[in-house]
């Protein structure tokens, strides 16, 4: 079943810029779509996986280890919350061509 949210986050592009860099050009098994777009307070990414289960191992496998590194440089020991994710209910997506 599709999985899908909206998260808000409070860091800039270059911060983020530093995460991509970090996970590197793989795109994650059951990504469909990833969306990142500036807020006056940060950044929201808008996610849609195949899975709820994709979603978690790309967290588990990928992303914590790459964003908790760099949140240690920033806060030590004592890393944030994780920021609270709100749930979207997909009923259709469409994916242009990159071709």
């Amino acid at each position: 079943m599709t999985y899908a949210f909206t998260q808000d986050v409070p860091i800039d592009a270059a911060f983020y810029q530093r995460i991509v860099e970090g996970l590197g050009s793989e795109v994650p098994d059951g990504l469909v779509v990833h969306l990142v777009v500036e807020r006056d307070d940060g950044l929201r990414y808008v996610d849609v996986w195949e899975t709820e289960a994709a979603w978690r191992r790309f967290v588990d496998e990928r992303l914590h280890p790459v964003v908790h590194t760099l949140l240690a440089d920033v806060f030590g020991g004592d890393l944030p919350p994780e920021p609270e994710q709100t749930p979207l209910s997909v009923i259709h997506s469409w994916l242009g061509d990159r071709g």
